[in-house]
């Protein structure tokens, strides 16, 4: 997603952080095929305590990744901490609620099938607009709004405050 984005912005830098070394190497071939080498940074660590300064960046993103924060509300005041004033956010996952339909269909198009025991977890481990709305209620996060779409949801919003 960052990827796509750099390569249809122009006078835009990527940092990306990541915990897993392992991630951290694919993500830099895909990085050469998009011969974008001089405007990403990969960054190792973790998202609850992220390695950069306050009010660096003037927009953050995730996406498909929420399922997996064992602390989402920490992550959520990080983004806010590391977010400039007027700087936006978006986080985007799976619902776990989502339509049975759509669930069984991607569950039949996931190949291979070894994969798909992955898919059914994070689907499982994935939450209600609901649930994420309480969570986001007690983090800085103040201006966050959520909005359901046919697999997930989507969370928008922009710092105001300091």
């Amino acid at each position: 997603l960052g990827l796509e984005w750099l390569s249809k912005t122009e006078g835009t830098t990527l940092r990306a952080l990541e915990i897993s070394a392992d991630m951290i190497k694919m993500a830099e071939k895909n990085v050469r095929e998009y011969d974008l080498l001089d405007r990403v940074k990969y960054v190792k660590g973790d998202a609850q305590k992220m390695p950069f300064e306050d009010e660096t960046f003037d927009g953050v993103f995730t996406n498909g990744s929420l399922h997996e924060w064992s602390r989402p509300d920490r992550i959520f005041d990080e983004i806010n901490r590391c977010l400039k004033r007027g700087g936006k956010y978006m986080i985007s996952d799976m619902r776990r609620d989502m339509n049975p339909f759509i669930k069984w269909f991607l569950k039949l198009m996931t190949k291979p099938k070894e994969i798909k025991p992955g898919l059914v977890s994070s689907i499982n481990a994935s939450y209600t607009i609901q649930e994420i709305a309480a969570i986001l209620s007690k983090t800085n996060l103040k201006s966050a709004t959520v909005k359901k779409t046919m697999m997930g949801f989507i969370i928008i919003g922009e710092k105001f405050e300091t």
